[in-house]
């Protein structure tokens, strides 16, 4: 049996490419997002109530992951990389259905040229990715302190230390006017390590690029630590 879903909304975020997004929504609590409705739900309507609610359920496509190959296990990053589970024990973007789930706060609901839009902090979704369903989080059914949580049963602790160069920090602060909070977000993310498996046991650190809002962020890690070393403006692509 097959089904057709509709699009609901569009996320516009700070995270331009998928390296360097957090793993789990939450882990970086000042990622802000915005979810742009598109019609019929373009509409005050479709919201009313939803201002009760501090937190939303988000089901959303995994549409910049075109391999399509079906798999039955996946190496999840939380275990190194190198130990396979089956498909349905992990939360990765290889699924039967691309499809992703995530909680974010709802910080604001707003109108912008007849644009209804959702303002979200805690985001893990692509600029760009679009939203199937919202839902609001109900803390009675949907917080279950005693569940277990397999190999995931805590959060991953940090295993970065973050420094700036001096660099880098200035333009932190230079940018900070129009982008609060930019360096404590990238703080949050570099603190985790974004970097594949294979990479975090080489002796010679070398220099990796993320992409946040319209900026490339240059930054070197080795072991127990990151620096970032400059913020430039994105090139293309």
């Amino acid at each position: 049996m097959e089904f057709t879903f509709r699009t609901v909304g569009i996320i516009r975020s700070c995270f331009k490419e998928k390296f360097g997004i957090p793993r789990q929504p939450g882990l970086a609590p000042d990622a802000r997002a915005t979810l742009e409705l598109l019609p019929p739900y373009n509409c005050a309507e479709a919201l009313r109530g939803l201002e009760d609610f501090s937190h939303l359920w988000l089901l959303f496509v995994f549409h910049a992951c075109p391999d399509n190959q079906q798999r039955t296990t996946v190496r999840p990053p939380r275990l190194g990389g190198n130990q396979r589970l089956g498909v349905f024990a992990t939360r990765g973007t290889h699924r039967p259905n691309p499809i992703g789930l995530s909680v974010v706060e709802l910080v604001g609901i707003d109108q912008k040229n007849g644009q209804w839009l959702l303002e979200l902090k805690g985001a893990d979704l692509l600029d760009g990715t679009p939203v199937l369903d919202i839902k609001p989080y109900l803390p009675y059914a949907d917080s279950l302190p005693e569940a277990r949580g397999g190999f995931a049963d805590n959060a991953p602790p940090p295993s970065l230390r973050v420094e700036f160069s001096a660099e880098a920090l200035a333009c932190c602060r230079e940018l900070e006017a129009d982008r609060p909070g930019l360096r404590t977000l990238i703080e949050q993310i570099l603190q985790y390590d974004p970097r594949p498996a294979y990479r975090k046991n080489q002796e010679i650190p070398r220099v990796y690029g993320l992409r946040l809002f319209d900026r490339d962020v240059r930054w070197q890690a080795g072991a127990g630590w990151a620096k970032v070393i400059e913020i430039v403006p994105a090139g293309p692509g």
